[in-house]
């Protein structure tokens, strides 16, 4: 599947990092309006989609063609994708301050976010230090930490642990299909994946397993749903549970059959469900 984003690289915060965009046109509207029949509606927020360990910006392109209604915007992390390797290790919080940076290259106030896996880590994060910034948040396939998860299938997370399978881009597909279990019941082309460089893999392990935001889950206040898959041998729905339970008013949406990468199996469904989400009204305190 070819990607319709339009790439770039783009200095911030000390870093060069790969921008996509979806949808461009969707963000670059006069006064944040656009005209549908004769009638001005409000654009909607960008969405930022953060992606999980070791995956390109590519992988996202089915998630972008369901969602077709508002800008996307994602990074490869450094090390990852067509970001160079990063100088120094990276922490959850640091890229935090890495996305608020490049919101303000971007000359964006606030958008939406979606974390997939790894990229909800940094979702959480940044809900809990730029709470202006952020309209809603969606949680997918993802947990509150390394330390504080309920851990997955240890076969799989043995391959996750091993350089090897997610460095090699061979070992690195046969191991994305399996955290779909094979796709679900929809096929994912996995020819966009690229393998991360080993420094990259190394430094988002090592940022996920010494972080955790069970302190300040409680004091999150965006609205927020979280996504998870039955299915999903990674990271078990156990820990989408814990999450909702532990987030304000948050809500809950459960997923059967695509796995750990639900979203790239059944991107129309999750396309639907977030897009749903995203365009409610707040609802009343």
């Amino acid at each position: 599947m070819a990607s319709t984003a339009e790439f770039s690289m783009i200095g911030v915060a000390g870093r060069r990092l790969r921008l996509g965009q979806w949808h461009v046109e969707r963000g670059h509207v006069e006064r944040g309006h656009v005209e549908r029949g004769n009638v001005a509606e409000a654009a909607p927020r960008p969405l930022v989609i953060l992606n999980g360990i070791g995956m390109n910006i590519e992988l996202l392109e089915p998630v972008a063609r369901a969602v077709t209604d508002r800008r996307i915007i994602s990074v490869d992390m450094p090390g990852i994708g067509g970001s160079p390797d990063p100088v120094f290790p990276y922490t959850i919080p640091c890229m935090a301050l890495t996305l608020a940076a490049l919101l303000d290259r971007l000359r964006i106030d606030q958008v939406d976010l979606v974390g997939i896996s790894w990229g909800g880590a940094v979702a959480q994060q940044f809900a809990f230090q730029h709470r202006a910034r952020l309209g809603k948040m969606v949680l997918a396939a993802t947990a509150a930490g390394g330390a504080t998860m309920v851990p997955g299938n240890f076969s799989l997370l043995g391959k996750l642990s091993d350089p090897r399978e997610y460095t090699v881009e061979k070992t690195l597909r046969r191991n994305l299909a399996m955290l779909y279990n094979g796709g679900g019941s929809g096929r994912v082309s996995l020819n966009a994946a690229k393998a991360p460089s080993p420094l990259g893999w190394a430094c988002q392990m090592a940022a996920f397993s010494g972080w955790s935001s069970v302190p300040f889950l409680p004091f999150i206040g965006v609205p927020t749903m979280v996504m998870a898959d039955e299915e999903d041998q990674l990271i078990p729905p156990a820990n989408a549970h814990f999450l909702h339970k532990a987030i304000p008013h948050s809500r809950i949406a459960m997923f059967e059959g695509g796995g750990h990468l639900f979203m790239l199996s059944k991107p129309h469904e999750f396309g639907e469900t977030l897009t749903q989400f995203l365009d409610e009204a707040p609802r009343a305190a």
